[in-house]
């Protein structure tokens, strides 16, 4: 498994226990990065990387 694809899986893990009309929004952004992978994927990890931090600095998910 590639560390992309492990960043992917930890990433929709930390979304699940959220709240339902959180978490769908944020299952939908993380699908869409995960589509992105597979055609660019450091533009991917890019995407990964910045969806990580607002995740984490985000109050209302935290």
């Amino acid at each position: 498994m590639t560390q992309l694809a492990r960043q992917l899986r930890d990433a929709h893990r930390a979304v699940a226990p959220l709240p339902a009309d959180t978490r769908q929004r944020l299952i939908r952004h993380l699908l869409a990065i995960t589509d992105l992978a597979k055609r660019d994927p450091g533009l991917a990890a890019r995407r990964l990387e910045t969806f990580l931090a607002d995740f984490h600095e985000s109050p209302d998910v935290g």
